[in-house]
């Protein structure tokens, strides 16, 4: 096995960890709230223990920035700022608010939507063609994710309307981040910006959790301290950091072929963990719906360079 071909190998398999790794925090957060903790203490913790790696990575980038000479002005400063509110913090708490209401594998369908929402953002704000390749992608994605919608709908309690409507924001946030963000990450970095943009989702966690429970409540019990450590690590740092090595071995297309197997490692991990149904209309809506982002992306991919901006 040459080199190149092993360095390809290594990358399928850190993206294909990363997704499923990410999408797992759904399911911590399910046993999380089974301890009586609210959306936001989840956030806190979460944001809280993983803050002491993103301020190293930071401090560290930020200080080999300045030693070529590329510092942050006023304005970076502040759309760091906007992007870490909204695309972090608005967008997590949505999501864990959502969670509360749905299973998690209807949430993480609905996440999976983002690319879609992406497309849809960047036709609205820079007036850009939708090929029709790209229709029928987004038809394809919304009719999968409506079949498992309709499904929960006729087997789950709850408010599954409410909580899907949240999931669904927390979409379009995290995809207002993503086209917000494609023009800063050129002169700031990708490690730089993230870092800096967890910070301030971590701030906004702090601040928003200070407002609404006392502080010292932040010591919990160890159960949830130790659950709250695993998707601070495991659901946070490690896929963020894998899914930049993963890039840089098989580039950003491919990467974000991988992130399929975010819903679908859910469904099955929802179903031994969390004993949440499966049944047929659900594997094959989100079959359905992973045929949908396979055709998007696909046509990005063919594109040329005007598709990879989208």
């Amino acid at each position: 096995m040459t080199t190149s071909r092993r360095s390809e190998l290594i990358g399928y398999a850190l993206a294909a960890t990363a997704a499923v790794l990410f999408s797992a925090k759904a399911i911590l957060a399910k046993f999380l709230y089974r301890h009586g903790i609210d959306p936001i203490t989840l956030m806190t913790l979460r944001m809280g223990l993983a803050l002491p790696v993103f301020a190293t990575v930071a401090a560290v980038e930020t200080w080999r920035a300045r030693r070529r000479g590329h510092r942050l002005d006023a304005a970076d400063w502040r759309q760091i700022g906007l992007l870490g509110f909204v695309g972090y913090y608005i967008s997590s708490y949505l999501d864990f608010r959502g969670l509360t209401h749905i299973a998690a594998a209807l949430e993480r369908l609905i996440l999976f939507l983002t690319p879609t929402l992406v497309l849809l953002l960047t036709v609205l704000l820079y007036r850009r063609p939708v090929p029709r390749r790209q229709r029928i992608a987004l038809a394809i994605s919304y009719a999968g994710t409506v079949l498992v919608f309709v499904e929960h709908l006729r087997f789950d309690a709850g408010n599954v309307w409410l909580g899907s409507a949240l999931v669904f924001g927390a979409a379009l946030a995290y995809s207002i981040y993503l086209v917000q963000s494609g023009e800063i990450v050129q002169r700031v970095g990708s490690l730089r910006l993230v870092s800096w943009v967890m910070l301030v989702s971590s701030a906004c966690c702090l601040v928003h959790y200070a407002l609404v429970h006392p502080l010292r409540d932040l010591a919990q019990p160890l159960p949830v301290l130790q659950l709250s450590l695993v998707n601070a690590l495991a659901c946070t740092v490690a896929p963020v950091f894998l899914t930049m090595f993963a890039i840089v071995r098989i580039g950003a297309g491919r990467a974000s072929q991988l992130s399929m197997l975010g819903p679908v490692s859910l469904l099955f991990l929802g179903h031994w963990l969390l004993d949440e149904r499966i049944s047929a209309v659900q594997l094959a809506g989100t079959a359905v719906v992973l045929v949908g982002i396979g055709v998007l992306t696909a046509s990005r991919r063919e594109a040329g360079p005007e598709g990879k901006g989208l």
